[in-house]
């Protein structure tokens, strides 16, 4: 049986800062080793991607880095249909 803590995810839009973003996922990398990021649309995925590469850079001088699984999933908005994505991020293994 699994009783690990639920996976914080963190909604990311085209309006998001990239740096505040990279900034929650280093500290949730940090203290539970893993996190959600969840973004709809072109403008909001190109926001999380660059955060997760500013996240890896944030990480660095603690010595440690993530690893990142991308994955479509589909969701109802105001009656509609729409594909997201989400990044599922975890610590990556130590070298």
């Amino acid at each position: 049986m699994d009783i690990s803590p639920p996976v914080e995810t963190l909604r990311v839009s085209g309006k998001s800062r990239p740096n505040a973003v990279a900034g929650a996922i280093a500290g949730l990398i940090r203290s539970q080793g893993r996190a959600e990021v969840h973004a709809i649309g072109p403008a909001a995925v190109n926001q999380a991607v660059k955060a997760l590469a500013i996240a890896r850079g944030y990480l660095e001088g603690d010595g440690l880095d993530l690893t990142v699984q991308p994955a479509f999933f589909k969701l109802e908005v105001a009656d509609e249909e729409r594909t997201a994505m989400t990044f599922s991020v975890r610590r990556a293994p130590p070298l």
